[in-house]
């Protein structure tokens, strides 16, 4: 794994210091509506999340479960262009200390142009892209703009990756490597998959020293239960339907709340 410094990196290695889990939220950009989707994010990381993760709406979003695709959809259908997200993020940076990244299908990148959205992503004050589709093998254009650009590069790794996919992962992102703790997609579950651990503990002895784990995290005791063995908890379906249901204070409501679980005692020090 890269180890240059990088926000993320920061962002998650003060949580540590600090006897805590990092927690990233997620949110899709312009949901409900740009305003909103401002609102909420500013509301995210001024009630304890240390990552933003702000989705780009992408018309096949094959990781999405039905929260999200349907967010998503919505915003499709208003109008929302990949222009607004630089806007948003611009506007989400000025309120909040939280470092943002963004989560996009690499289509919408390669469309812009890889230099082209790497820049103005800086610009906007954005550390990063989670990259689900992308492939170490075929991101060397990522590779030169990050680098180009200070951002990090985070990809992901899962329950079917190869012990050669794990290390590819690991040696290719900077910031932390996205581990996802269940086959399929994404939404709230009761408990978080058993796999979860052994996909951390794969990319830690693959020389990753920092792993977050997302897909069915939504609870307190979720974050917690991560905390274990892990150095961050990504949730996202929770505070979508969240913001759906009540708005944007009810996402920072439920971040205090997540962030309750961040703590970690004497027996869950990683």
């Amino acid at each position: 794994m890269t180890t240059s410094t990088s926000r993320c990196t920061e962002a998650i290695e003060a949580a540590r210091a600090a006897g805590r889990t990092a927690l990233i939220g997620y949110l899709p950009a312009g949901y409900p509506t740009l305003q909103d989707s401002i609102e909420a994010a500013v509301e995210l990381g001024n009630n304890g999340a240390d990552i933003i993760e702000i989705g780009i709406p992408y018309s096949d979003p094959v990781m999405d479960g039905p929260v999200i695709q349907h967010a998503t959809s919505e915003v499709l259908a208003a109008g929302f262009r990949v222009d607004d997200v630089f806007t948003l993020i611009s506007a989400i940076t000025q309120r909040t200390d939280a470092v943002v990244v963004v989560m996009t299908y690499w289509n919408l990148v390669d469309r812009m142009g890889v230099d082209v959205f790497a820049r103005r992503l800086a610009e906007a004050g954005g550390a990063g892209i989670v990259t689900p589709d992308l492939v170490p093998e075929e991101a060397e254009e990522w590779f030169a703009a990050s680098d180009r650009y200070g951002l990090d590069r985070i990809f992901l790794t899962a329950p079917s990756s190869t012990d050669e996919r794990v290390t590819k992962v690991v040696e290719a992102s900077r910031g932390f490597v996205y581990a996802v703790s269940v086959m399929g997609v994404t939404g709230a579950r009761s408990e978080v998959s058993t796999a979860a651990e052994r996909v951390v503990q794969r990319a830690h002895d693959a020389g990753a020293p920092r792993v977050c784990v997302g897909l069915g995290v939504s609870q307190a005791e979720h974050v917690r239960e991560i905390g274990a063995y892990a150095d961050g908890a990504i949730v996202g379906t929770a505070l979508v339907a969240a913001l759906r249901d009540h708005g944007p204070r009810a996402v920072g409501e439920l971040a205090a709340e997540l962030a309750r679980g961040t703590h970690r005692t004497a027996t869950t020090q990683r």
